[in-house]
């Protein structure tokens, strides 16, 4: 019978990336998530629970910001306010979220390339880890609307697109949502339709071939891009899973013991270890 894999690549990835910038003792990894709920993140809500912590000053200096604003140039007052509370957020709090949501809301009255891309990959990497489901999914709509603004701007510039794409696949698509991995697969496919050697954009589609269940379509290209970047260690655990997953544990156990080599961490070993076991289970 075939065996259903433990972990996901992304979990495994995440479990390495907490060892060394982090505690993994609360992560858990429960991918895929199949269960979907219509709740959904309030960002209001969420910066009003997270000023109640705040010292009478700091809560102070919050209200004078967000009061500033008097006649004359609002747009720019606005934008020059969203940067001070971003910058607030981040330096004085260390508070991602609230940093994250002003940082998109000036981006979006500076409107140019930079500033958008800027904030758009900024909460795209903090998804790609995150655990929260209804927080990921915040992260993924704001990302992806900030990439289809810039893109407006530079139609032509395929790293925005594989960014919008990326969106959706390590969004709500890594969280069971099929039509959206599909809407980031389509993204994707445009990249590669003009260079099928953009290995970012392949990776990204083997990963999505894998949630999507497509898996030779996945094989084929995460090996593509192992061939051409053989140290890339997501693409490896990714390979290494979607093998598992087919029942192929020849390859599994390959590309298992290759991300073991190319970690080089006894921690990281021991969770593959778990992995490579669970493919030989005892009768």
């Amino acid at each position: 019978m075939k065996q259903q894999i433990i972990l996901s690549a992304a979990g495994i990835v995440l479990f390495f990336s907490l060892f060394l910038f982090g505690s993994i003792e609360s992560q858990k990894s429960n991918f895929p998530h199949t269960e979907h709920t219509s709740a959904s993140f309030n960002v209001t809500d969420s910066i009003q629970k997270a000023k109640q912590s705040l010292p009478t000053s700091q809560l102070l200096y919050l209200a004078n910001l967000e009061n500033s604003i008097t006649r004359g140039d609002v747009k720019q007052q606005s934008h020059n306010n969203y940067i001070h509370l971003a910058n607030f957020w981040k330096d004085s709090v260390k508070a991602f979220m609230p940093y994250a949501y002003y940082l998109s809301e000036a981006s979006k009255l500076d409107n140019s390339e930079k500033s958008l891309t800027f904030a758009a990959r900024l909460i795209l990497d903090s998804m790609r880890h995150e655990e929260n489901d209804l927080l990921k999914a915040w992260e993924a709509e704001t990302a992806i609307v900030l990439f289809e603004k810039a893109i407006q701007l530079n139609p032509n510039n395929d790293n925005l697109r594989i960014g919008l794409g990326s969106c959706y696949v390590y969004g709500k698509g890594m969280s069971g949502n099929a039509a959206e991995t599909m809407k980031g697969i389509q993204e994707l496919l445009k990249v590669v339709g003009k260079d099928s050697n953009n290995m970012k954009a392949q990776m990204i589609l083997g990963i999505g071939g894998v949630i999507s269940k497509q898996y030779d379509k996945a094989i084929t290209r995460l090996n593509k891009v192992v061939a051409a970047e053989p140290e890339n260690l997501e693409a490896v655990s990714w390979l290494a899973d979607v093998y598992a997953e087919t029942g192929d544990r020849v390859n599994a156990v390959k590309w298992y013991e290759y991300s073991k080599k190319l970690v080089n961490n006894p921690a990281y070993s021991k969770e593959v270890d778990i992995r490579i076991k669970a493919l030989y289970p005892s009768p």
